[in-house]
């Protein structure tokens, strides 16, 4: 294989094979109201003789292979099979299938990882933008002008010394931005045009204000990390309606806090409240990301994430993704510029009332319930946010093997002092949920006549923990029985054998080899192809 690398200026090695419980390169677990391309495990059968991630990726790394042959690109595409290869994936570091490898000018030593799309034309402009140019020069106006009508959002650094430094750091975030058009020009004529005086990159857009200016500081130059921050919060729309296709970009901004409005679009009366809407995301532009979700489509895992119903539309939710604290407007009424505004303003400003959302037992998109004030709470000022919960159980609730837990009734069983509670997090929909339920079924009846243990279980999507967060299902927690409230997060095999260790251990399990066990994100989207980075 070695020929790969020595014999051509740049080369993109794929090494395939069977890996059991890998991540595919390019996803990692994570959670968000619509999981925002934070994609999920997908695990290879460990009896198949070839990994299901490298079938799905060879007709797609085929056809890039034959985009560039056609264009005469200066760069071969080559694929190697890892397990086959041994000495080959233990050169590389190569611990998951597929890895793609790129390899320039013939240098083995110190290849770059491939962190592009997973099809064709993704894996075909990634490669362009490291054997050519990753930015177009240009010389005249009829040159920026053509470039700016070839696609919604392009990119023209403007610098008066193209071998300024900063021209080094335009070039190499252009490399990763396959969704942005770059161009770079120290043409007089083509500042004056555009109305510059000093180095500046300008974003252009075929929608919203057109066109976003970033100055290149003088003393400190053009930061990378800054400037990527900027197209992508520039790059959005001011109102994106969240689909399958623009989840992946709402969560790559880093915007953090997340206005949804919910509405039917099939209904004339919900699409005229799009105007006010969108007059109000102007003065939110890099800190209130504003969303509208058609409760009409595909969205009832957003609707059931947020605890409301399809007739509840139009409404407004607030949510920060990094606190996943979510808040809602203390009134009923239109939704407006003003009244939108005002809103945000009171979220940032902490000035909303105190609410929390009781879902009837059941959960899912179905699920029904009423807003009601938490204890002890009078009507005023707040900075807290509401959290689902579902109703408790019936009063048997804690007669079956596996005890029903909602958030109402959570710290009443897991901190009992007098207990050693393992807790099962799940989701209704989450396939890795529902192959462990047999053990952990057999795991209750097991330990049913114990009356210092409790197995259960509690419906992640439909009740929130504040102080527990649940990033992925399922998700296993131990709380040992004493004072202090200890949790334990269980890490180990997912079979009746190791659940079983632990609670005869006291919580504790024997050393060994860690294990990748497969989980679904929280909550989950079924279209991603790419893992949002920080920066482009």
């Amino acid at each position: 294989m070695r020929e790969v690398w020595t014999g051509h200026a740049c080369s993109l090695l794929g090494l395939t094979g069977p890996k059991v419980g890998q991540l595919w390169p390019g996803r990692s677990r994570g959670c968000g109201w619509g999981n925002g391309g934070l994609g999920h495990p997908w695990p290879c059968p460990p009896d198949a003789p070839w990994c299901g991630h490298c079938k799905a990726l060879a007709p797609e790394y085929s056809k890039a292979a034959a985009l560039l042959a056609a264009e005469s690109a200066k760069v071969r595409l080559a694929k190697a099979d890892g397990p086959a290869e041994p000495e080959l994936a233990e050169e590389f570091a190569v611990t998951k299938y597929p890895t793609l490898k790129f390899f320039l000018d013939g240098n083995h030593r110190h290849p770059e990882e491939y962190t592009g799309p997973w099809e064709a034309e993704g894996i075909a402009e990634w490669l362009r933008r490291r054997v050519g140019p990753s930015a177009t020069r240009l010389e005249d106006e009829e040159g920026a002008q053509a470039l700016i009508d070839a696609r919604d959002v392009v990119v023209i650094g403007f610098f008066q010394d193209l071998q300024d430094k900063d021209v080094a750091t335009f070039l190499a975030l252009a490399q990763d931005a396959l969704d942005m058009s770059f161009g770079l020009t120290n043409q007089p004529q083509l500042f004056q045009k555009f109305g510059l005086t000093k180095d500046t990159v300008v974003l252009f857009k075929k929608y919203d204000e057109g066109r976003a200016d970033f100055p290149v500081d003088e003393e400190l130059g053009l930061d990378q990390g800054d400037l990527s921050r900027f197209l992508l919060t520039h790059s959005m729309h001011l109102v994106t309606e969240f689909n399958s296709q623009t989840s992946r970009k709402i969560f790559a901004a880093r915007i953090l806090n997340h206005l949804l409005l919910f509405v039917n679009q099939t209904l004339a009366s919900h699409r005229e409240l799009l105007a006010g809407f969108r007059e109000a995301a102007p003065s939110f532009r890099g800190q209130v990301l504003f969303v509208v979700v058609d409760v009409g489509a595909s969205n009832d895992h957003v609707l059931q994430y947020f605890g409301l119903k399809a007739k509840e539309a139009p409404t407004l939710r607030f949510i920060n993704i990094e606190t996943t604290k979510k808040c809602m407007p203390a009134d009923r009424g239109p939704v407006t510029a003003t009244s939108v505004a005002a809103f945000c303003h009171a979220v940032l400003g902490g000035e909303v009332k105190v609410c929390c959302w009781t879902a009837q037992l059941g959960g899912g998109s179905g699920s029904s319930g009423s807003w009601e004030r938490p204890p002890n709470k009078a009507p005023g000022r707040f900075s807290q946010p509401y959290h689902l919960s579902q109703e408790v159980p019936p009063p048997d609730w804690d007669q079956r093997p596996v005890k029903t837990l909602v958030g109402k009734n959570f710290e009443q069983v897991a901190f009992d002092e007098t207990k050693n509670v393992f807790i099962k997090f799940y989701a209704p929909w989450c396939t890795h949920c529902k192959e462990m339920a047999p053990a952990w079924e057999a795991l209750a009846e097991k330990y049913r006549d114990h009356e210092d243990i409790v197995i259960a279980e509690l419906d992640a999507t439909a009740n929130e923990l504040e102080a527990l967060p649940v990033h992925s299902f399922p998700t296993l927690k131990y709380f040992p029985a004493g004072p202090g409230q200890k949790v334990i997060e269980y890490k180990g095999t997912r079979d009746l054998d190791t659940f079983s260790k632990l609670l005869d251990s006291g919580g504790e399990l024997p050393a060994e080899e860690p294990t990748e066990v497969p989980g679904a994100p929280f909550p989950e989207m079924p279209e991603n192809t790419t893992e949002p980075k920080d920066e482009l």
